[in-house]
């Protein structure tokens, strides 16, 4: 049976959300998992090279991946709220495929703004919370990092050794004080976007644990 790709809308709190449901290649779902872009006003959309790999990655382990545009990006309605808005986003994003797979253990992933804004909204889940979170080039200068301190949700990091957003000391500082569970993993690439190294990106989010 071939898998099942949906391009769909999500009904968001500013209007509605451009979205793309793809099911696993070759099994049948053990996770659902929503997946966040990176920076709108930035060029930042679902279909951003460094998004579509952790995707992949995401799928040959088992998830199945909602991916979406935040508002004001390509067809999804609204304007960019600085970041604020984009949590209500995910979150009505994550409730469609939750509607969807209600028998699923939930996951939430991003990439660098989509980082910061799955890790907010899921450490301020309460029951049922999310079985983790995947965070792929977690930019540390951007905004607080005090909800992470006493995050008891599953944080998992995959960054980049040379991200100019996330350098590699800063975040191993910052990352100390994250609330365990936690793992930090590096990939060595020459920036932000995993540039020379998107096939290990997608090797390393492919084989990460499922606590």
């Amino acid at each position: 049976m071939p898998r099942r790709i949906e391009s769909l809308f999500v009904t968001g709190p500013a209007g509605r959300l451009e979205a793309l449901l793809e099911e696993p290649e070759e099994s049948v779902p053990i996770e659902a998992c929503v997946l966040c872009h990176p920076h709108p006003l930035y060029g930042g959309t679902m279909h951003n090279k460094v998004v579509y790999r952790m995707a992949r990655g995401l799928r040959r382990s088992g998830s199945v991946v909602l991916r979406f545009n935040f508002r004001g990006v390509n067809l999804s309605e609204g304007a960019h709220d600085n970041g604020e808005g984009e949590i209500e986003d995910a979150r009505a994003a994550l409730n469609l495929l939750r509607e969807r797979y209600p028998d699923l253990p939930f996951a939430l992933a991003g990439f660098s703004f989509g980082s910061r804004v799955i890790l907010r909204l899921g450490c301020s889940l309460g029951n049922p919370a999310p079985v983790r979170l995947v965070a792929a080039g977690f930019p540390t200068r951007l905004g607080t990092l005090d909800h992470l301190g006493d995050c008891a949700i599953p944080k998992q990091f995959v960054q980049s050794t040379h991200d100019e957003f996330g350098p590699a000391d800063a975040l191993q500082t910052a990352f100390a004080a994250f609330g365990e569970p936690k793992q930090l993993q590096f990939i060595e690439a020459s920036d932000h976007f995993f540039a020379g190294s998107l096939d290990k990106l997608e090797e390393a989010i492919a084989a990460l644990p499922r606590p």
